[in-house]
């Protein structure tokens, strides 16, 4: 009775090793339950909910178990919380990545560069590599060595504007249609309520220039918003 009992608490505890499910078919599918213990358990007590709600934080932990990328680019380092994001996601279930994560020099001035706190949650891991330089020509630079670019996840900050996402996911598009790419700041509002228009409206016009189909699957219930995009 006891050994049933036992085989049953471990039968349990590998269902949600790999929280991937249904390779086979054709839709993304994840065992949510699983990705949601850990993202209450292991994530939110680093990094919280700020800028990433729990919603969000799901779809990114979800990219990375259902795709599993051996590189992940990022630019926009901060403090290194999407970073952070990815290494916890890779260690808890075991996943071989590198994380490049790109940050302006300290020489140039922006309203969200963080200076001395530059990348201080991913400092000293040896899968997450700092750099300094435009995010965009250091990504490309670092993923023209990668043969097999379906292994690559690319992740933006949209910063709510259509400009910057408009060129950064056609230039990432143009090199490779087969990667992956997760957008933040993406959720749409009405054009009347005159914020958060950009990235959607980019994202939308640059996949209908495509000859390529993708999917795009998203957290549209308020702000930021995140999108991921991968072709069919």
């Amino acid at each position: 009775m006891i050994k049933k009992i036992l085989n049953k608490i471990k039968l349990k505890a590998n269902i949600y090793k790999d929280p991937a499910k249904n390779l086979n078919c054709t839709e993304f599918e994840v065992d949510n339950w699983a990705i949601s213990r850990f993202i209450i358990d292991k994530i939110i007590p680093i990094v919280g909910v700020n800028p990433y709600p729990i919603s969000e934080l799901n779809l990114m932990v979800a990219t990375l178990t259902y795709f599993k990328p051996k590189y992940i680019f990022e630019w926009g380092t901060n403090i290194g919380k999407s970073a952070r994001i990815f290494y916890e996601t890779m260690k808890h279930f075991n996943l071989k990545c590198d994380i490049f994560s790109i940050d302006l020099p300290d020489n140039i001035e922006h309203n969200e560069h963080p200076h001395k706190k530059r990348g201080m949650l991913v400092k000293n891991i040896k899968t997450v590599k700092l750099i300094k330089g435009d995010g965009l020509e250091e990504s490309l630079k670092l993923c023209k060595d990668i043969d097999d670019r379906k292994n690559i996840l690319f992740f933006l900050d949209g910063d709510h504007s259509y400009e910057s996402v408009s060129k950064e996911l056609s230039t990432i598009l143009n090199f490779s249609t087969d990667l992956k790419i997760l957008v933040h700041d993406t959720f749409y509002q009405s054009d009347k309520a005159n914020y958060n228009i950009g990235p959607y409206k980019a994202i939308s016009n640059t996949l209908e220039n495509k000859k390529e189909k993708f999917k795009t699957i998203s957290t549209n219930l308020g702000l930021p918003g995140l999108t991921l995009i991968y072709k069919s």
